[in-house]
């Protein structure tokens, strides 16, 4: 089991540095990213599963070298959700109190994807801060 959590531990590191690359140039270059959203999904399952074989690895003494091993292991978990939750209010702040129906449809499409660019740039810097955390667990594993 040790190695699947090594293999999955890889898994998303290079979900999350891909993810975050691709939604951080798309977000730069005022594009939506179809293959983003693909990436961030994927790269959130890698997390989860990886959160979850460390906590059998946990409950079946397999013990880490160093014990900042299980923060960096769970941090990415807590992020993810962090970051979902501020993607949620993205719209919201975005729009204020405006009544979008109101708009013509070619301004409604602006608005649109200013929603999508502030989601896609909330999502990418957390993918780049689940890389960064995910490459501090794999240090602190003591393998």
């Amino acid at each position: 089991m040790v190695g699947l959590h090594i293999a999955v531990g890889m898994l998303v590191i290079l979900l999350n540095l891909a993810a975050g690359a691709i939604g951080g140039w798309a977000w730069f270059k005022l594009r939506p990213s179809v293959p983003f959203w693909y990436l961030l999904r994927f790269a959130q399952v890698a997390v989860f599963v990886q959160a979850a074989l460390g906590g059998l690895l946990l409950v079946t003494n397999h013990q880490a070298k160093e014990n900042l091993h299980y923060l960096y292991g769970i941090l990415p978990l807590v992020i993810s959700f962090i970051a979902e939750g501020a993607r949620l209010g993205a719209a919201q702040r975005e729009l204020g109190d405006l009544d979008i129906e109101s708009f013509p449809p070619e301004a409604q499409d602006s608005i649109a994807m200013q929603i999508v660019r502030r989601e896609m740039g909330i999502m990418a810097v957390s993918c780049i801060v689940i890389f960064f955390l995910a490459v501090r667990a794999a240090t602190t594993s003591g393998l």
